[in-house]
């Protein structure tokens, strides 16, 4: 039998995003199933034990040999994050500060480029 792969967050089925939060997933047969996002790894790792209660996976495969039923899994797995408005819109925002932050980076680039005398004498001072 194959040794149980866990990946850097410590659960299975658990991975963390760039952002900080943590990732679920689950592959029954050739699909993968998106469990969503979560604040926790921990929260993350009892939505895939949900999600494998509910696939019939058996109990060495869990996250947490703490839950023995179908119910109990559900009780304890978090709800899903719901994406709001709110939080889009601050999506939207921080993509516009960080276009802009580019091109300011571009832009410098470029100044420095056309403009080596200024660099070396700003250098000096």
């Amino acid at each position: 039998m194959p040794p149980c792969r866990r990946g850097a967050s410590g659960y299975r089925g658990v991975r963390q995003r760039p952002n900080g939060w943590y990732y679920s997933d689950i592959r029954s047969g050739d699909v993968r199933l998106a469990l969503g996002t979560f604040e926790t790894a921990h929260e993350a790792a009892r939505a895939y034990d949900a999600a494998a209660w509910r696939l019939g996976r058996p109990c060495p495969q869990m996250n947490f040999q703490d839950v023995y039923t179908l119910q109990q899994a559900l009780d304890v797995a978090p709800p899903p994050r719901l994406i709001t408005a709110q939080d889009r819109a601050e999506h939207v925002e921080r993509q516009r500060r960080l276009l802009i932050a580019e091109e300011d980076e571009r832009a410098m680039a470029e100044w420095r480029w056309r403009h080596p005398e200024d660099v070396t004498d700003e250098q000096a001072y």
